[in-house]
C-alpha cells in the first residue's frame, strides 16, 4: 500500500484543523484596539499555542511518512488515531481562551496533549514495526528523548492546573519551545541513506 493517500488525507484533516480553530477567535464587538487587546490577548495566546502544536505535529509527521515507504493497515488506524485527538484542539483551545485559562479546561488541554503525544508515539511504533529495526526511520530517531519527555511534561501540567492554570500553560509553552528547535534526525539519515 502506498503512502500518498495517507499524507494527503493526514494534511488535508490538518488543515481544517487550523481553519476551525481560526474561525473561534471573535471579532472584538468594540472597534478600539483596547478592546482587541482585552477581549482577545488570552483566547489569541491559547491560539498561537495550539497554531505551534499542530504546527509541530504537522511537520513531525511529515518527516516521519517521508522516512517510510509502505503503509498497512496498523498504520492507518494509528494515523486515524492521532488525527483524532488532534481534532480535539480546537475544543479545548476554545474552551481555555473563553474561561481564561481555568482549572478545568487546561487540565483537559493537557489530556488532549497528552493523548495526541500518546498517540504520535503508537503511529511511530507502528511504522517501525512495519519498517523493522534497520530502517530509515529507527536509524533517524535514535532515543527519541523529545518524544519520551513530552508526555511527562504534560503528565506534571495536568496536576499543577489545579495549582495553578498559568504553571500548566508555562509547561506546555516549554514543551512546545523544546519542539520548535529545529530537529534535522529525519531529514540527515534521508540525506545520509536515500531510499
Amino acid at each position: 500500500m502506498t503512502k500518498s493517500r495517507l499524507e494527503a488525507f493526514s494534511d488535508g484533516v490538518i488543515a481544517i484543523i487550523i481553519t476551525i480553530m481560526v474561525l473561534e477567535l471573535k471579532v472584538p464587538g468594540d472597534a478600539s484596539l483596547t478592546a482587541l487587546y482585552y477581549d482577545l490577548r488570552l483566547k489569541f495566546a491559547c491560539y498561537l499555542l495550539s497554531f505551534v502544536y499542530l504546527a509541530i505535529y504537522w511537520n513531525n509527521h511529515h518527516h516521519m511518512l517521508h522516512s517510510t515507504r509502505r503503509v498497512n493497515g496498523a498504520i492507518l488506524w494509528a494515523n486515524m488515531h492521532l488525527l483524532f485527538w488532534l481534532s480535539l484542539v480546537p475544543f479545548v483551545t476554545g474552551w481555555v481562551g473563553e474561561t481564561d485559562f481555568a482549572r478545568g479546561p487546561t487540565v483537559m488541554y493537557g489530556v488532549v496533549m497528552l493523548l495526541a503525544a500518546i498517540a504520535y508515539y503508537i503511529l511511530q511504533r507502528s511504522i517501525l514495526r512495519a519498517e523493522g529495526p534497520d530502517s530509515l526511520l529507527a536509524r533517524a530517531i535514535g532515543r527519541d528523548l523529545k518524544g519520551k519527555l513530552s508526555p511527562v511534561f504534560y503528565l506534571l501540567a495536568i496536576p499543577a492546573a489545579f495549582v495553578s492554570p498559568w504553571i500548566s500553560g508555562a509547561i506546555f509553552a516549554i514543551v512546545a519551545l523544546i519542539w520548535l528547535v529545529p530537529d534535522r534526525r529525519i531529514e540527515r539519515a534521508i540525506e545520509q541513506h536515500p531510499q
